[in-house]
């Protein structure tokens, strides 16, 4: 049986890739003892890959108000909004790890407002899916309500930037047809193992 194919299109081998590409997926592997599949789809087209991980790394892995627990949350909400595949079943595999809650991705992928999660972080999330699917109707009450929160400017940036990245990553991933890695599926439901932030899209 064929395994089946990670993108529809080209997939560079890793000994192919740009050193500094390559270096990093090897770095990616070393870590999580995988490569997760947006990492070898997105070198096919190396100037975006770098771009493309550059603004990731830039959203996900800085510090500020919100925990990457939160950063998470938004990009498994958001995602199964835009019905992305690779993203809610990646991002849902590091959520787990990072809340160390084996329920609460696939709670927030299937209905956040029920959840077990917090008023702030529901808060946070409605924003998050109307920056996702509905931008243009943003006003200054979704900026009021957040403050009622405690969210600062600053944060409401991180909410608003980590949903539209994601929003792109999204359909990139559905036009692509990336496969989640099955690594994802059993992560974090029992031992809860490093998961990094190394998904990616």
């Amino acid at each position: 049986m064929n395994q089946p194919s990670i993108s529809r299109f080209p997939v560079p081998s890793i000994s192919d890739m740009p050193d500094d590409i390559r270096a990093r997926i090897l770095a990616v592997q070393e870590k999580s003892g995988f490569v997760p599949n947006v990492f070898l789809a997105l070198a096919h087209r190396p100037d975006e890959f770098r771009a493309f991980f550059g603004y990731h790394d830039a959203l996900m892995d800085k510090p500020g108000s919100l925990t990457k627990t939160e950063r998470e949350m938004i990009v498994v909400a958001t995602s199964s909004a835009n019905q992305c595949q690779y993203c809610v079943i990646a991002h849902g595999a590091i959520l787990r790890v990072r809340a160390k809650n084996p329920q609460i991705a696939d709670q927030i992928a299937i209905n956040y407002r029920k959840a077990d999660i917090t008023d702030r972080q529901r808060a946070m999330l409605d924003f998050a899916m109307k920056v996702a699917l509905e931008a243009y109707a943003v006003n200054g009450v979704d900026i009021e309500a957040l403050g009622s929160h405690g969210f600062n400017q600053e944060d409401i940036w991180d909410i608003a930037a980590i949903a539209a990245f994601f929003a792109m990553s999204n359909r990139l991933a559905n036009v692509t047809q990336m496969r989640p890695n099955e690594e994802f599926y059993s992560m974090g439901r029992g031992e809860f193992g490093n998961a990094g932030s190394q998904s990616g899209g």
